[in-house]
């Protein structure tokens, strides 16, 4: 859910963003956006107690 969350973030902020310049460049919106869901997902992956190897 955080991820999706982000993802949606990341778009409206880079479609925001490229309104403001003049043209939505939607290939770089998909492109940022399924970056920052990727992210989002290892961060929270690497933040598991179950991931956590002493």
């Amino acid at each position: 859910m955080r991820a999706l969350k982000t993802v949606a973030q990341t778009a409206a902020a880079t479609i925001g963003t490229c309104a403001v310049i003049g043209e939505v460049n939607w290939a770089e919106t998909l492109g940022a956006s399924a970056l920052a869901g990727v992210l989002s997902v290892l961060t929270s992956l690497a933040g598991l107690p179950e991931a956590e190897g002493d």
